[in-house]
Formats: C-alpha cells, sequence, structure tokens
C-alpha cells in the first residue's frame, strides 16, 4: 500500500481526472512541457506577492496546523514609532514584473510579447485600483497545512484578508480570459482554502473571492456550508483511498488532447507489429460475436415477451418445455413523484430523510412508524408501483425429470 500524501487542490484534481497521469506526476516525478499560459501566471502571481506584502497585518493564529505557524505575540506591536508600509511606485512594480518575467513555454516570440504586454497592462490597471481601495491582508502567498479530518491536506493560498463586516477573506487571482460568478460558488479549490484557513486561524472565514484580474472584478461568494464539504471531503477520500491502493488506471476523456504522456499510456499505445495479425483476427471474431449477441438479445427478448402472454392468457406461472421449466418470475419497484414528495418532506421537516431523492428512500420512510401517518398517506399517494416480469429456468421437466 502507498504512503498516504499530503493534498493539495491540484493533486486532487488531477488524480479525479486521471489516476495514471497522477502517478506519472506524483510518483514518477516526469516533467511536463512547459506552457506559456502557467509561466504568465506564476509571474504575475510573484509581482503581486511583492506589491502587496507590505500591507500585511498578521492575526492570530491556531496552533499545531502549518510549519509556518505564528502568533501575533511574535509580531512587533504596531505603534506610532512603526514606520508606514513602503509601496511601490508604478516603476518599481514593472521592474520587478521583468526582473521576475520568463520565456519559458511560450509557442513563438509573438506569443511571448503579446502575453508581455498584458501582464503589464493587468498589474498597472491592478495598481491603480489598490491605490484607491487598498485591502487589509493576513497574509499573502501563505502556505497552510491541515489534517481534515483524518486526510492530510495542504495549499498555497494567494491572500488571506481581513473583512470589512469581520472574519477573513481568502482571495485568489486568476488570470484566465472567462471568469463568472457560478465558478467562485462552484470552486473546489476555495472549499479547501476556507478548510485551511479555518484549522490554521483563530477567526472565522466570512468570504471566499475568485479576483479577475483582467477585469478586475471580484467575484464574491459566502463561505461553504457544513453540506458542502462534506461532499468534497468524501471525494478527498475517494482518492486518498485510490492512490493507497494504488489505483493508477487510465481515465480517457477530453483531458487526453492536453496530456504530455500520452506515449506512456496503454489507451495510446500501439500494438506491436509482430502481434498485429493475431491481435486483428480476435478483434474481429469479437466483432462478429458482438453482432450476434445483439440478435440474439432481440430475439431472447421477443421469445420471453411471447411467453409472457401466453402465461397470462392461462393464468400459469410454471411452462414445461422439453429438458427444462420455465418459471415467471415478478419483480415490484414503487416510484414517486419527487416534485410532489419533496415540498411536503419540507414543510414537515422530513427532508433530510430523502437526500438522494431516491425511491427506495421515500419507501423507507413511508413504512417507517414514526413518522405521522397522514404524511406517511399522502407521501404514500403520489406513488406507483411498477412491477416486472422476467423468467428463469429450472433443471428438468414433467417429462425429462432431472
Amino acid at each position: 500500500m502507498a504512503a498516504v500524501p499530503t493534498l493539495s487542490y491540484s493533486s486532487f484534481r488531477t488524480y479525479e481526472e486521471c489516476p495514471l497521469r497522477w502517478r506519472f506526476l506524483y510518483i514518477d516525478k516526469l516533467p511536463e512541457v512547459p506552457r506559456g499560459y502557467f509561466t504568465f501566471g506564476r509571474v504575475v502571481h510573484a509581482v503581486l506577492e511583492d506589491l502587496v506584502a507590505p500591507l500585511v497585518v498578521p492575526t492570530a493564529r491556531r496552533a499545531g496546523e502549518s510549519d509556518r505557524q505564528r502568533t501575533l505575540d511574535e509580531f512587533h506591536a504596531r505603534g506610532t514609532e512603526a514606520a508606514p508600509p513602503r509601496w511601490m511606485t508604478p516603476d518599481e512594480l514593472l521592474e520587478t514584473y521583468s526582473r521576475e518575467w520568463s520565456s519559458e513555454g511560450y509557442t513563438s516570440s509573438e506569443e511571448e510579447s503579446r502575453y508581455k504586454a498584458l501582464g503589464r497592462e493587468l498589474l498597472l490597471r491592478y495598481y491603480d485600483f489598490l491605490l484607491r481601495e487598498r485591502p487589509a491582508p493576513v497574509s499573502v502567498e501563505e502556505h497552510l497545512e491541515a489534517r481534515w479530518e483524518g486526510i492530510p491536506v495542504h495549499g498555497y493560498i494567494d491572500r488571506i484578508d481581513r473583512n470589512p463586516a469581520g472574519g477573513l477573506e481568502i482571495v485568489d487571482y486568476k488570470t484566465s480570459r472567462d471568469l463568472s460568478s457560478d465558478d467562485a460558488r462552484e470552486s473546489d479549490q476555495l472549499s479547501l482554502y476556507q478548510v485551511l484557513v479555518e484549522n490554521n486561524y483563530a477567526e472565522p472565514v466570512h468570504g471566499l473571492t475568485l479576483y479577475h484580474l483582467r477585469s478586475l472584478t471580484p467575484l464574491r461568494t459566502e463561505p461553504r456550508d457544513r453540506t458542502a464539504l462534506v461532499g468534497l471531503h468524501d471525494r478527498f477520500g475517494t482518492v486518498l483511498d485510490g492512490i493507497r491502493a494504488e489505483a493508477f488506471e487510465p481515465a480517457p476523456g477530453r483531458h487526453c488532447s492536453r496530456c504530455d504522456f500520452r506515449d506512456r499510456c496503454p489507451e495510446f499505445r500501439s500494438v506491436p507489429p509482430v502481434e498485429g495479425a493475431r491481435l486483428r483476427a480476435l478483434v474481429d471474431r469479437f466483432e462478429a460475436l458482438r453482432a450476434e449477441e445483439g440478435r440474439l438479445e432481440v430475439e431472447l427478448r421477443r421469445t420471453a415477451d411471447e411467453l409472457h402472454r401466453a402465461a397470462e392468457e392461462l393464468g400459469v406461472h410454471r411452462v414445461p418445455g422439453s429438458r427444462t421449466t420455465a418459471v415467471r418470475r415478478r419483480e415490484e419497484a414503487w416510484q414517486y413523484s419527487l416534485d410532489h414528495v419533496r415540498p411536503l418532506l419540507e414543510r414537515t421537516g422530513l427532508a433530510s430523510r430523502v437526500r438522494s431523492g431516491s425511491s427506495e428512500e421515500v419507501r423507507r420512510l413511508v413504512r417507517d412508524p414514526e413518522v405521522d401517518p397522514e404524511v406517511r398517506r399522502k407521501v404514500a399517494e403520489t406513488g406507483a408501483r411498477r412491477v416486472k416480469w422476467y423468467w428463469e429456468l429450472e433443471e428438468g421437466s414433467p417429462d425429462n425429470p432431472p
């Protein structure tokens, strides 16, 4: 069994997308081909860290969670003798940008020039914005670790601000082309950052923000509730279990088109020429059998329906053949109209009993004697019974017993 890793958002997302790619990156340590847009994002984040760092005023921390933990007592008190933070000039900002710039991953000098010009414009516009509305950060680019109910997690958080209304706000910069409020509300990355901050800071998280730098738009959302975090925790647990069990099978999909390891992946590896003829014959045979299987399935279904009609007309459940007896079995299921059931359950405080919305959950509620009989009756009235008949074969027949 593999050692338990400390999961970041990036490694979690990689395993969910393709376990084999996770193994290539985190166990085999294979390098990926550099890409310009990743390089651009790293450079902009580094410059923003230098820009905002002078404004940081640390706050109280919890003990025992992070390798960089400090408490408020470790910082000098801010008094009249403290020098005000020195703010970068626009020229210094651009000098920092030039110093941090990297040409890695760009496909052409034209592409690099376009990105570099975009970065200058983006940073200067954000600089002007910060002059008007300076944030109140308590940390920038901080590495936090935690054990999330048994799962070791970590992450680098772009910025943690003091929220004007109280508590802390997590800010994650994004240099992507498009971003929406739905991205903030549905971001697993922000959810993980909330967990990390709540496990490392004494103050509660009161807000989550994806900051779209291209449009200077803060996309704010409320902190995640317990239900949302439980769902994400379960997914992290599934990933961790898979890694511990060394379950590294490929998961093909649209992401394969941008994968750097296709030449190592069995999904795309070519058959050796020496095996080509033998395997081609097997594939052709499989294709023929699959076609025959489909034809037999249609014929089997037609014969079963004909037997069922005959059994219905004669009122019998057992039909003897030459060597076996066909026995008719019934399978019963109930289906409920969730559009009618859910409002009723919400009014009566029973909605938590039917979280998945499955008919089996509703059926258990209808049979529960502790539930108010009138509620059970109203729920039951929305149901409809579905009966499915099927056939089984028993060895032997009256003329040819086993």
